[in-house]
């Protein structure tokens, strides 16, 4: 029994999790098609991450490779999001070099080692919220600031080597930090286009 709560423990955060970025995805897709398709990477990656729980008693095995999805949500749906961030306030070449950077890293996946990948990801999330915060804190975004501090807390817990954080299951607290995060950031992407207009 103890073993399915902690499975529950584990999918419900991750399906709350896939609901709030879809919902961003849509509400973000006529302000920047960049961020919505980093909400959009992040809600199939928790979506995928929570089919295994649902599908297993429907006699649906699902395999699935949780350290390869996660590290292509962080790679490339962080630096989307904020890629979504600097277009949105005009420095698009700083937009082009996070996405440009991303992409390498991306491709780049199979030459590193399996400790040299955790690194870069969460270096990649803090570096991407870090950039969300410092054009949060010069336009005074107060979403934006929330939603880049979950980002970064969430990007430096990945590095834990931790099965329990607050006596909860660390990916049931990642998808919680990541959910709030994602949702003020949408947030913060709707206020600065409304301003924008």
């Amino acid at each position: 029994m103890a073993g399915q709560h902690a499975e529950w423990s584990t999918a419900v955060p991750s399906l709350g999790l896939c609901t709030v970025c879809l919902i961003a995805a849509v509400r973000t897709l006529q302000i920047n098609r960049g961020a919505a398709a980093g909400f959009l990477l992040q809600a199939l990656v928790s979506f995928v991450g929570s089919a295994g729980f649902f599908c297993t008693p429907l006699g649906l095995p699902v395999a699935v490779d949780s350290q390869s999805a996660t590290w292509v949500s962080t790679v490339i749906g962080f630096p989307l999001l904020a890629f979504g961030f600097h277009w949105l306030n005009g420095d698009h070449s700083t937009a082009n070099i996070l996405l440009g950077g991303a992409l390498l890293l991306a491709m780049g996946s199979g030459y590193f080692t399996e400790e040299s990948r955790a690194m870069l990801a969460q270096s990649v999330a803090v570096v991407a919220s870090i950039t969300i915060l410092i054009l949060s804190l010069f336009t005074m975004d107060f979403c934006g600031l929330l939603g880049s501090l979950a980002l970064s807390t969430a990007g430096v817990l990945l590095g834990v080597k931790a099965e329990r954080l607050l006596m909860l299951r660390k990916e049931a607290v990642l998808s919680c930090l990541l959910a709030a995060g994602n949702l003020a950031c949408q947030w913060a992407l709707q206020r600065q286009h409304l301003e924008l207009d």
